[in-house]
């Protein structure tokens, strides 16, 4: 037996790329479960890319990508944006501090750098639906020409100077990752207003979980910001141009982790619009696979079309026309032009190209109505010989082996023909009425 169609249907496919750590002396790639789940949970499948070296020279056997999500891991080689471009960037002792301060994140991985950069062009420039979250919105950023901040407090912190002290930030918690919240202001008219606009409720404030000490410094210029931190940072932006989940178009970064934002020792949310970004992410990558299925559907040229109607309706015309007159004693010959019409007629519904579009059931009915325009003449003799008194016993024994579907086609065929033979009895009965 076949599955269902709803258990055949193919779910699309989410790229991410996996982070390293080093356990037990080994390599391990892994990818945070809030992230897997939630893509799970609103009908993607995730397909985890692991970093490994030569990886990114293999990304084409992962097509279709119906979207990419790219997450945390360590900071973006600083040589991507040209740290210090734009004024800033860190003197060797200030780097020595940092790396000293966030070990783990301050290590460049230039095989991941290559992979996601890869990815993150890829769907830019084919529209396919992108969400970055913390370093994947950093990342994302750098695509499409801005820049970062080596190190937020080294950076953001000392350009903002005194009179901005009561405006700092404390973007990491190494003693509470989970429960560390902080504010930031949500831009009117933008994603994150509209998912957050139940807990907002009138307001421009949310409190955010974020575990970084990078950030955007320069936004590319094809993004727009949908929320700050009170220091000034860009927590959230997005490609207006490129975003309508339910046309599939979606490209995004956030700052902070929505998916870590839950109730202690729960799951639960700490606001209802929390899950709306990968809920959205993931209706965008649905409409993206179903345009590139669309798209990968044949188109009939329109001028075919009408003339193989047209070759249809000839067909049957003569078929009616043939049942009509009686069609001749059987193998009487036809001009060849009316036979080449009829044979045009039957094997246009036969043909393979017309029945792909259509259910078994309709191509296996269509055939059968082709063989019946093939052999109307045989056809329409050997069922008038059927019906005498005679046959009729013969008649019931040959029917009784047909199938359901077989007597409902043979029904409607009778149906039309005494539709048909009706008209054309009254017609004729009125035309030889004499006039009065």
């Amino acid at each position: 037996m076949s599955p269902s169609p709803d258990l055949a249907r193919i779910l699309p496919r989410v790229l991410i790329v996996s982070r390293r750590t080093v356990r037990k002396n080994k390599f391990v790639d892994f990818v945070g479960e809030y992230h897997l789940d939630l893509i799970v949970g609103y009908g993607a499948v995730p397909v985890i890319v692991p970093r490994v070296a030569g990886v990114h020279t293999l990304l084409d056997s992962f097509e279709p990508i119906h979207g990419v999500l790219l997450c945390e891991g360590e900071d973006v080689d600083p040589s991507l944006y040209a740290a210090g471009g734009d004024g800033g960037g860190l003197t060797a002792e200030q780097l020595a501090a940092v790396r000293s301060l966030h070990p783990s994140d301050a290590a460049v991985d230039h095989e991941k750098d290559s992979i996601e950069l890869l990815l993150a062009r890829r769907c830019l420039e084919r529209n396919i639906p992108f969400l970055g979250i913390c370093r994947g919105s950093q990342l994302l950023n750098v695509a499409c020409g801005g820049s970062l901040y080596q190190d937020v407090d080294h950076e953001l912190a000392a350009a903002a100077g005194d009179e901005k002290a009561a405006a700092f930030v404390r973007h990491i918690d190494y003693d509470d990752y989970d429960g560390h919240r902080h504010p930031v202001r949500v831009l009117p008219n933008t994603p994150l207003q509209e998912w957050f606009a139940e807990s907002l409720a009138g307001g421009e404030y949310l409190t955010v979980n974020s575990y970084h000490h990078q950030g955007v410094r320069r936004l590319a210029e094809r993004f727009v910001p949908m929320a700050f931190s009170p220091d000034g940072l860009v927590e959230g932006f997005y490609d207006p141009d490129v975003y309508n989940p339910g046309e599939g178009k979606f490209i995004m970064g956030l700052q902070f982790h929505p998916e870590r934002m839950r109730k202690a020792n729960s799951d639960e949310f700490d606001y209802p619009g929390c899950p709306k970004a990968y809920q959205e992410f993931v209706r965008a990558v649905v409409a993206y696979q179903e345009k590139l299925a669309v798209a990968a559907t044949p188109k009939m040229n329109h001028e075919m079309v009408e003339k193989q109607r047209k070759v249809l309706v000839r067909s049957f015309s003569l078929a009616k026309n043939l049942y009509v007159s009686g069609g001749g004693e059987p193998g009487t010959p036809r001009p060849a032009a009316e036979q080449r019409e009829l044979d045009a007629g039957a094997e246009f519904l036969e043909s393979t190209n017309t029945a792909a579009a259509l259910s078994v059931q309709q191509e296996k009915r269509l055939k059968q109505m082709g063989a019946t325009v093939r052999n109307a003449t045989g056809y329409m003799n050997r069922l008038r010989q059927m019906m005498t008194d005679e046959r009729e016993a013969a008649a019931r024994a040959l029917m009784a082996k047909m199938s359901v579907d077989q007597l409902s086609d043979l029904s409607s065929f009778y149906h039309i023909m005494g539709n048909i033979c009706s008209d054309l009895l009254h017609t004729k009965l009125h035309s030889a009425a004499p006039a009065p």
